[in-house]
């Protein structure tokens, strides 16, 4: 059954704003919730935090791998810390301290990486990481979740959170449509089916959800008829799901703000290879390049990433499997 969604919302928020409020939820609710950041507290939407709570805040300066590891220590401490930096930075900078002293011990430190993805724009390819979900759902112990708008991301951090474990949690710099509602659930290990439809499965996460909607609906009125899957769970992943939209599709067609190798699509890839099912699966994202920069608009026209470049490609997934 597909969830209620808000159509063509004229709000737009970032994806960081929901961390960000989130993170000031849970530290009124227990004072043993911490905030560290690496120079960059009101970029990654930590200062809300430490304007409220600044003895619970950590300003390390331009030291990525230090946030990691003083984190690690306050989270010895029987403390609940959230770092939050550029994801080009951390984990782009500081994977061995994620690794070996926060993972490897099993503690339950919250990395939120913000400006993330092709969407950074100008900033360009040293500043847009698009190789940081396969680092992080590599590691043991780690749970990834790439929320689709302001209100997912906000639950997305209290998940994290109420899991007690190491987790990832990636946002975008891009204000984008607020879609979703405070009542659209959101679980480890969890999707939202938004369009239900027969003829492929559109499987998306993070700010590309948006254009994987608008790709459907363009779709249906050349006769195509589209289920769109938020996987914002990427580690743990719906694996059901997967299983459900190929049977009933028989198309799938992964879209992410992300390298194809090691991202949301090699993960649903790595449950699609156990189905035995007939049905094929096309991954599309960025294809082992590096971004430039420019507009979030016209990158991700350019890569194909839009809601025009989305339909392209399904529409050609789509075609080859009725020929």
């Amino acid at each position: 059954m597909a969830v209620e969604f808000i159509e063509n919302p004229e709000a737009k928020k970032s994806t960081r704003d929901g961390f960000g409020r989130a993170l000031e939820e849970i530290g009124e609710k227990d004072g043993n919730a911490w905030a560290l950041t690496a120079d960059v507290s009101e970029s990654s939407r930590t200062h809300w935090f430490a304007e409220k709570f600044p003895a619970r805040f950590v300003q390390v300066g331009v030291a990525e791998q230090n946030l990691a590891s003083v984190a690690a220590g306050i989270a010895t401490c029987g403390k609940r810390p959230f770092i939050s930096a550029f994801g080009a930075f951390s984990p782009g900078r500081n994977f061995d301290q994620i690794r070996v002293s926060i993972c490897y011990s099993n503690l339950p430190v919250v990395i939120h990486a913000s400006h993330t993805g092709l969407t950074v724009g100008p900033d360009g390819a040293s500043h847009q990481i698009l190789e940081d979900v396969a680092l992080m759902r590599s590691l043991p112990n780690m749970n990834v979740l790439v929320p689709s708008d302001f209100e997912q991301v906000k639950k997305a951090t209290h998940a994290l959170y109420e899991a007690k474990a190491p987790g990832y949690l990636r946002t975008s710099r891009e204000k984008v449509p607020v879609f979703t509602t405070p009542e659209t659930p959101l679980s480890l290990g969890g999707s939202n089916t938004f369009l239900e439809g027969g003829d492929a499965a559109i499987l998306a996460c993070g700010p590309l959800v948006p254009y994987a909607l608008e790709a459907a609906r363009e779709l249906k009125s050349e006769g195509i008829s589209c289920s769109v899957v938020d996987m914002y769970s990427i580690k743990p992943i719906d694996r059901a799901k997967i299983e459900e939209m190929a049977k009933k599709t028989g198309v799938l067609v992964t879209v992410e703000e992300h390298q194809v190798h090691g991202g949301m699509g090699s993960a649903v890839a790595e449950v699609f290879c156990s189905l035995k099912i007939d049905a094929t699966l096309r991954i599309h994202g960025m294809y082992d390049r590096f971004g430039e920069s420019g507009g979030a608009k016209e990158l991700l026209k350019k890569y194909k990433l839009d809601a025009a470049g989305i339909k392209e490609v399904v529409s050609e997934e789509v075609k080859k499997n009725k020929g």
